[in-house]
Formats: structure tokens, sequence, C-alpha cells
């Protein structure tokens, strides 16, 4: 089973970016669906964004428009771009793998948090 690793996190003031990385230990070709969730303190997990095969991308409403979901097959890498970042984004962003349009797969990264704050 393939390891996901988050990177790129950190402290951000509002209106600033970031790119969050995830690195898959094995090549990401083989997904349909690959997708960020965040986890806000004291929330529940929530969609983020998703990318497709076919390079479709869906997002939640939250961000659509701030950011953006890419990937790299040469690095088995995706990214999230987050831009005009606002305090409500703070949360633990993760990775996951496999999933449906309507539901997350079983693999996840371990997370890696952002903070937007003066």
């Amino acid at each position: 089973q393939a390891q996901l690793v988050e990177s790129g996190g950190g402290l951000v003031p509002p209106g600033g970016s970031l790119r969050v990385s995830c690195a898959s230990s094995e090549s990401i070709r083989r997904y349909n669906n690959m997708a960020w969730y965040r986890q806000a303190p004291g929330k529940e997990r929530e969609f983020v964004a998703r990318i497709s095969s076919g390079d479709y991308t869906g997002y939640a409403d939250s961000v659509k428009g701030r950011f953006t979901i890419s990937r790299d097959f040469s690095k088995s890498t995706i990214y999230l771009q987050m831009n005009s970042l606002k305090p409500e984004d703070t949360a633990v962003y993760y990775c996951n793998f496999g999933g449906t349009c309507t539901s997350p797969g079983r693999l996840w990264g371990q997370g890696i948090l952002v903070t937007v704050s003066s």
C-alpha cells in the first residue's frame, strides 16, 4: 500500500498564499480520484478539492476560485495551491487517494497544519 506524505504547511497571514504537497511512494497513475480534505479545530473533516482522471477538478464552495488542485505524474505528487487565505482556512490538511466523487478512499496522508493568522 502506498504511503502519502504531506509537506509545505505553516503560518501565513490573511490574504497570503501557500502550497501544500502530497507525495506518494507509488505511482499516482493508478488512482482515478485524488483529493484534499481538511479538519479545523473542533470541527469534522471536510472535503476541499478533488482531481480525477481526465483532469476533472472539483472544489468545495468555500474555496472555489481561491484554491487550485493539481498533480505531477513524474513526481507522484499532488498539490493544493491556496491563495487569498482566510483565518477560517486554518486546519489540518489531508490528502486522500482512491475515493469516489462522493466519499474519500481509505488511503490518507498524516496531515499537515496550515494556520492563517496575523
